[in-house]
């Protein structure tokens, strides 16, 4: 008979669990963590010893959970997530939060709101580890098994159990290199000019292409970059034109300039997204508001 029981299970092995589960690998658990690999090999063979399983098995140059380790980690993130409100009985004290909080953004979002979030962590909540992942087209799944637990997206997935708050729209502008070209002024001008544009993966268009396809007005293409972040190397010393949130001129897109786009065209939104089990919490509900009170100190884009 093995000499652990359930007794010997503490929120670290817990938190360790998820963390190989969710990174793949022992190097990123334990990157994630904060410790070394051979601390993750020794909590892991603990945690083996106590779940009579292997948990993970190798998988080419990789490991990959076992069915029983995948089904312990959606219960150990609703056991953390009771420790956690546990030890927050009574008044939230953000100076004494420790843990390691997932939000899923792409490029856009996370570099308008994300560093200046960071920055206040690190003040009021210096405990917090601010960990940041691509969002693509948001699923469900990835709110429901906690691989994150906030997303900053404009398409916020349906699902009666998501929360959404609307935070701020943008309004997309025309950006140019000015030493290679003129603004496109005219609508004439701004379809006959090449354009560049975001194809997020599996081949998903931004929101902007899909309406002005739908209003079939027709532009060329002639490069589709994964992510804003890929505009700026490509219409900086070219012709080309890109259609994008004009917030993207403080950040990604700085250096070139904007024009609004010559036709009227609809804003893009940004939600705020997390699952209803968080809509309670202390801890997530003051992450959320600092987030929220963000939102001024952003929105200054051109005008």
């Amino acid at each position: 008979m093995s000499k652990f029981d359930y007794l010997d299970l503490d929120g670290r092995l817990l938190r360790l669990l998820l963390a190989v589960v969710e990174e793949g690998s022992v190097t990123g658990a334990a990157a994630r963590l904060g410790v070394t690999q051979s601390a993750v090999s020794h909590m892991l063979d603990k945690l083996r010893t106590i779940t009579a399983d292997p948990l993970f098995v190798k998988s080419g140059r990789g490991i990959v959970a076992t069915a029983r380790a995948e089904a312990l980690a959606v219960q150990a993130r609703e056991l953390l997530a009771s420790l956690q409100g546990f030890a927050m009985a009574g008044s939230f004290d953000p100076s004494r939060w420790q843990t390691v909080f997932t939000i899923a953004a792409n490029d856009f979002q996370r570099d308008v709101l994300l560093p200046p979030l960071a920055a206040r962590l690190r003040q009021r909540a210096p405990g917090v580890v601010l960990r940041i992942i691509p969002s693509g087209v948001p699923t469900l799944d990835m709110l429901r098994n906690e691989h994150c637990q906030l997303v900053i997206s404009p398409r916020p997935p349906d699902g009666t159990d998501i929360v959404q708050k609307r935070l701020f729209e943008d309004a997309y502008r025309v950006f140019y290199d000015p030493a290679q070209r003129d603004a496109p002024d005219t609508l004439e001008d701004y379809l006959a000019a090449g354009h560049i544009t975001v194809v997020y993966e599996p081949r998903r268009a931004l929101d902007i292409d899909q309406w002005m396809e739908a209003q079939q007005i027709a532009r060329r293409f002639s490069i589709m970059a994964p992510a804003f972040s890929g505009l700026l190397s490509f219409v900086r010393g070219s012709r080309l034109l890109a259609t994008a949130p004009g917030m993207l001129q403080a950040t990604l897109l700085r250096g070139l300039e904007s024009v609004p786009v010559p036709l009227p065209c609809p804003p893009m939104p940004m939600y705020l997204i997390w699952h209803r089990r968080h809509q309670q919490d202390a801890a997530h509900r003051w992450l959320r508001e600092r987030i929220e009170s963000l939102v001024p100190t952003v929105l200054g884009g051109p005008g």
